[in-house]
């Protein structure tokens, strides 16, 4: 039988997780597929070998598929995200040093508490002259706009009161360890590995920020889609098989056991399955914590590319790089993301699949709701902001006139 093959970049991440097993556990082939994995260390690069069409498709950060679409830092390409690798499962890490002054105790911090400590230290530094510094993947990245988000809600003027750095997520233990940085907003493993190595303790992670915030994307060229369509939807099938297949608890000691491999994460097994459990060590030698939905896969049709979850990004490119709102550039980006592919490729399949394509972002704040639904039942959960401010998509403008 002749195999369709498909070259996907990634990153050593432990979000990288479903082209990894839809290759490693069969659900490819059960599609006529050959995945074919292509590893680096650097966001740019994913994006480079993708652009100039080394790979097919790519795990990539959400935002930047999106600036590669607006033409930010580099001509313009249009892109297509047909499926969402993951949401959450990022965290901050604070070098011991600023740890032991801002951490009131061994648990996850509050985000208004420790923002406030923080905000002392910040403008005490930044009054020195030195001041704090930390480490996101890349300028367009959840991490960066999660970290940002959390800074100003706080009273601390990002790029102003402290500096935001690039540091490569296999590399981001490294700079703890000498100093270069302050603190790390990274995906795992890497922030398990700095606590293990003891050069870091975990302060926050993401989802307290904006629970079911959108992390990575399978994205591909928009010519790519057009050309392949058919097999994308295969590949749409096997990844949904293999998000299925991770969260099982059946599966995680043999997850992280692939995972960790060299050819993938080259990593030590042990975080790699805490971050597949949902259990976060917090500081060297502390017995790991649950984190309800650290790392939220599959469920509530987390895979499905919300035109709203887009919206929100671009609504923080604006913000942050201090360009006007524009309502083309924001059609543009929530035009990257392709519900209608991933409805079209998991019809029949029993997934559910919501009938909208858009949503409030951040407004349920309690108990699970129904949603509107084309195929099965659809339940949502909680997914509000820390600061309790909900995003409408159809009113991005509005929004940001509102941020502080």
């Amino acid at each position: 039988m002749a195999f369709d093959k498909v070259r996907i970049g990634f990153l050593p991440l432990v979000d990288a997780a479903l082209p990894i097993l839809a290759r490693q556990q069969g659900f490819a082939e059960a599609e006529g597929l050959e995945i074919e994995l292509v590893r680096d260390m650097t966001w740019a690069t994913v994006r480079d070998r993708l652009l100039y069409g080394h790979t097919d498709a790519a795990h990539m950060v959400a935002p930047l598929a999106i600036a590669t679409a607006l033409g930010r830092g580099r001509p313009a390409v249009e892109m297509a995200v047909p499926f969402v690798l993951g949401l959450n499962g990022n965290a901050i890490t604070l070098s011991l040093a600023l740890a032991e002054q801002v951490l009131p105790d061994a648990g996850l911090a509050d985000p208004v508490v420790l923002g406030a400590r923080l905000k002392a230290v910040a403008l005490q530094r930044a009054a020195e002259g030195r001041r704090l510094r930390f480490g996101a993947v890349h300028r367009y990245s959840s991490h960066n706009y999660m970290l940002r988000y959390w800074l100003a809600a706080v009273g601390i003027r990002p790029d102003h009161d402290v500096d935001i750095v690039t540091t490569s997520p296999p590399f981001a233990a490294d700079a703890l360890a000498a100093g270069e940085v302050d603190g790390i907003c990274v995906g795992e493993p890497w922030n398990g590995v700095a606590v293990d190595r003891g050069v870091g303790r975990i302060a926050l992670v993401t989802a307290q920020i904006w629970q079911r915030g959108v992390e990575k994307v399978l994205a591909m060229r928009a010519t790519t889609l057009a050309e392949r369509g058919d097999t994308v939807q295969r590949l749409i099938r096997a990844l949904h098989a293999a998000a299925e297949h991770f969260v099982d608890p059946a599966t995680r000691e043999e997850s992280a056991r692939i995972l960790s491999l060299p050819q993938y994460l080259d990593a030590p097994v042990d975080p790699v399955a805490r971050a597949i459990g949902d259990r976060v060590r917090l500081m060297q030698g502390a017995t790991p914590i649950h984190v309800p939905d650290f790392m939220f896969q599959y469920r509530e049709a987390a895979n499905f590319p919300w035109r709203s979850q887009a919206a929100w990004l671009y609504s923080q490119m604006v913000r942050w790089d201090g360009m006007p709102f524009s309502a083309d550039d924001a059609q543009v980006a929530q035009d990257v993301f392709r519900p209608g592919v991933y409805r079209a490729a998991l019809a029949g399949s029993g997934a559910p699949l919501p009938s909208a394509s858009s949503k409030l972002e951040g407004a349920i704040e309690g108990a699970s709701i129904g949603a509107g639904s084309v195929q099965g039942r659809l339940m949502l959960g909680r997914d509000a902001f820390f600061d309790r401010r909900a995003f409408d998509p159809e009113d991005i403008a509005g929004y940001l006139a509102d941020l502080p």
